[in-house]
């Protein structure tokens, strides 16, 4: 049964809208995520390089 460009089109349209979807969805989920973690679990996160204390110079 040989599918008509019309049919293909449209599945085609149909799969694009589901991977547009797809992604709308993980990125409001991560977002959601992140927003509790950080308001459940406060932290503040050290640099990985600690950098040495400045040393301030005098002024003339």
């Amino acid at each position: 049964m040989p599918f008509s460009l019309g049919h293909l089109g449209a599945l085609l349209l149909a799969l694009v809208v589901l991977f547009v979807v797809g992604c709308l969805w993980y990125a409001l989920v991560e977002t959601v995520k992140d927003a509790l973690a950080r308001r459940l679990f406060p932290r503040k996160e050290e640099p990985w390089h600690p950098l040495p204390p400045e040393e301030k110079e005098p002024r003339d």
